[in-house]
Formats: structure tokens, sequence, C-alpha cells
């Protein structure tokens, strides 16, 4: 009876001979069973880093039962897996909301509104006031990163705010 010489597979040529002796096989055990439609190649690299992952405790000779149990379980999976996406894609997509139509219309008036206005600020205030309330960039930050003082932010962002306020008070 021959004595093995290895009880794991963690020593890279006893790996890359598991790799040469069991690859092609498990590709087309895959590609038989299942097609190509779910990339068989990748399914058997998949089995391969799971292995290599386990490889302290798989011995040689379980190694090609462990290869092929789980590159096929990882195609069961993929398959699972699109079954739900079609199911999924097969369910009516609802668009509808508990908003009044009256409240859309003037949340879009608003909004277009806001847009008018901040087109308004000149340059230096529309970028203060975007840098302070979208980018939540404190004074001193905003001051820091134009190369001004604290003051002229303060300056840029009270004007702003006061166009701002005027021209969406108009509201129809």
């Amino acid at each position: 009876m021959e004595k093995d010489l290895h009880t794991n597979i963690c020593d890279e040529h006893v790996f890359e001979n598991i790799f040469k002796n069991h690859s092609k096989d498990l590709h087309n055990f895959l590609y038989y069973k299942y097609g190509s439609a779910l990339d068989p190649q990748d399914k058997v690299q998949e089995a391969f880093v799971k292995l290599w992952d386990k490889c302290a405790d798989t011995t040689p000779q379980k190694a090609k039962s462990f290869l092929f149990t789980i590159a096929n379980n990882t195609m069961l999976n993929a398959i699972k897996h699109e079954k739900v996406k079609l199911k999924y894609s097969q369910k009516p997509f609802v668009s509808s909301t508990n908003e009044d139509p009256e409240f859309i219309l003037e949340e879009k008036q608003y909004l277009d509104k806001y847009q008018q206005a901040l087109s308004n600020l000149t340059q230096a205030q529309r970028e203060v006031f975007l840098l302070n309330r979208i980018e939540r960039k404190r004074h001193q930050e905003i001051a820091d990163l134009l190369g001004i003082s604290k003051k002229a932010v303060e300056k840029r962002l009270y004007t702003a705010l006061t166009k701002l306020r005027k021209e969406i008070k108009n509201i129809p």
C-alpha cells in the first residue's frame, strides 16, 4: 500500500497539480450540466479559491470531491439568484404617491423658482451659499478655501440669503 506524503494541499506544488488535473474536468462538468449562460469558468475559479481557503483541512484525496461539490453548489446558488431576479423583474413597478397633485405642482414650481433665484446670485454669493448650505462647510473653512476673510464669507452669505428670500417669497 502506497503511503501519501501530504496530509493537506497547502503546498503550492500539490495545489498546482490538483488544479491541472481537475480544472478542465470541473469546467466540462459544469458546462455540460448547466450550459454557458452562468459562466462555468468563473465558478471553477471560485471553487479553487474556496479550496485554497480550506487547504489546511482538505487532503489531496478529498480535493476532487470538495471542488465538484463547491462548484455545483455555487452554480445552483447562481441559478436561484437568477430566478429571484426574474421574479422581481416581472413585477409591475408602481409609481404612485399619496401626495396631492397640487402639492407636487407647487413643489415643482418652488424648485424652479429656487433654481432661478440661485442663478440670479453673483458667482461669489452662489459659491459661498452652496459651500455653506449644500456641502455644510463652516464659514472659516470657506474663507480658507477661497482665500478670503471670514467676514467676507459672512457678508456674501448674508446678501445671498437676503436675495433668495426676496425672490422665492413671491411664488405664485
